[in-house]
């Protein structure tokens, strides 16, 4: 029998039923459902609807259902909508009729709601703590490769000289700000919805406020309507997932490329790579390239929630059910994707000579720029003078380290002996001192930023 059979003379459709229930799905929610039970149960005995020794078989009799269901003994029915229902049903055949006075002043719609809620913020904490685990990863790489140049790219072209610990860091400073985007939305989602009942509120005086305390959440929402249709807190976990996994995939993507036999600058650890059924000669970045994927799967469940949301009126709409969905596949994505990008960073070997090696002499162009530049050439004038230089190097099969001075000095006569100066990678990488340059000073300092930032 469902909890709302007494308006109806027939059953549910077979087919309508698969449709409606949501248990498959919800049953995950059992911890939070019977937390918020019990909570609700003191709530009804602090208003006085229900007698101190009555909250207490309600609570005594949920810790045997949460006993019951974490030791896998606990049999679920085909009556049972959700875990709403089954907990309910169980709790009544543990403590009898007593049972059907926990569901006094309460909605599914308040009650699932809360759930949700609790069960998001426990998965944040925990997902905060494996974003940090990765960047402590990076932070140690950018410790231990902090004397490799490589060459920096824009465009997927050469661009200039970094360090190899500035490139690490490059990709642990977007983590930073997912963190943050993270314990913001929990701040928004520790709002309790429970009191709310289906839309208007309950009619019996329980303390709000501190039923709120007792689940841990920050304050009752204010609004009744809008607690039981608010579905934010999913959507901007989904756009989490979803930018996280944008900035796992960027760091994945050139991972990929920076481990084939062209680049060289990386080879993958065993443990994260796999081998071809045919080829017996590969080893393929498939924990990358999976990594890779799943980004295209976070963004399409964030695009499936906001178009669920967007034609909802207010109150609950059975729509909502599909918000569990979306955000139990992303916590699990993440779940996994997470610890292993930490295992593939701290476990990759760096190669310090095919990171030199793979430097084109013409990326010191810039360099050979701001030379003439302190020299009083306005740097226009300079960036022409050193296009040519190029050019004329390239057409005289030299560098600009090997082009002679006579040559340079047909191009522009600011040029001196002392030219070749300008042309040392390490020189280049460490005039760029500046507050978040590439510099070793300007690196070291970040990276003691970077301590303080991720705790």
């Amino acid at each position: 029998m469902t909890l709302w059979s007494g308006r109806f003379r027939a059953g549910l459709n077979s087919l309508a039923s698969i449709l409606n229930n949501s248990l498959p799905v919800d049953k995950r929610l059992y911890v939070e459902d019977i937390r918020g039970s019990q909570a609700w149960a003191r709530a009804l005995a602090a208003a006085g609807v229900l007698t101190p020794n009555e909250a207490d078989t309600l609570v005594n009799g949920l810790h045997s259902v949460l006993d019951e269901i974490e030791s896998g003994t606990f049999q679920f029915t085909e009556n049972d909508e959700d875990i709403h229902t089954a907990v309910e049903r169980r709790l009544t055949e543990f403590v009898g009729p007593v049972g059907g006075k926990l569901h006094t002043g309460r909605s599914r719609n308040d009650q699932v709601a809360t759930d949700f809620r609790l069960w998001l913020l426990e998965a944040s904490e925990r997902l905060d703590q494996a974003v940090q685990s990765l960047q402590k990863a990076l932070l140690h790489r950018a410790e231990t490769d902090i004397d490799v140049i490589l060459p920096g790219y824009t465009h997927f072209q050469q661009a200039q000289p970094i360090l190899f610990s500035h490139w690490w860091l490059s990709h642990l400073w977007p983590l930073q700000r997912d963190r943050e985007r993270l314990q913001q939305l929990t701040k928004r989602a520790a709002v309790l919805p429970l009191g709310s009942g289906a839309l208007a509120g309950t009619t019996f005086p329980i303390d709000r406020a501190a039923l709120a305390g007792d689940l841990g959440f920050a304050a009752p929402s204010p609004n009744s309507l809008d607690a039981v249709s608010d579905r934010d807190f999913a959507a901007e976990f989904l756009f989490w997932a979803a930018l996280t996994g944008v900035h796992l995939s960027r760091l994945s993507e050139a991972l990929i490329l920076y481990s084939t036999v062209e680049y060289g600058f990386v080879t993958m650890d065993d443990a994260y790579s796999t081998g071809s059924s045919l080829m017996p000669q590969k080893k393929n970045p498939d924990m990358l390239e999976l990594t890779r994927g799943k980004s295209g799967v976070l963004n399409g469940l964030l695009t499936g929630l906001l178009t669920t949301l967007k034609g909802l009126p207010s109150a609950y709409d059975k729509d909502l059910q599909e918000d569990k969905t979306a955000v139990f596949e992303a916590a699990d994505i993440m779940d996994v994707l997470l610890p292993v990008m930490e295992g593939v960073i701290s476990t990759l070997k760096v190669n310090p000579e095919r990171c030199r090696s793979a430097i084109h002499p013409a990326i010191l162009a810039t360099d050979l720029a701001d030379y003439l530049v302190a020299r009083g050439i306005p740097f226009r004038s300079a960036h022409e003078a050193v296009g040519k230089a190029v050019r004329l190097a390239e057409e005289k099969g030299e560098s600009l380290a090997t082009l002679p001075l006579k040559d340079y000095q047909t191009i522009h006569p600011a040029f001196a002996e002392d030219l070749y100066t300008a042309l040392s990678l390490e020189a280049s990488v460490n005039r760029r001192s500046v507050y978040g340059g590439t510099a070793l000073e300007a690196v070291e300092e970040q990276i003691e930023v970077a301590k303080k930032a991720i705790g």
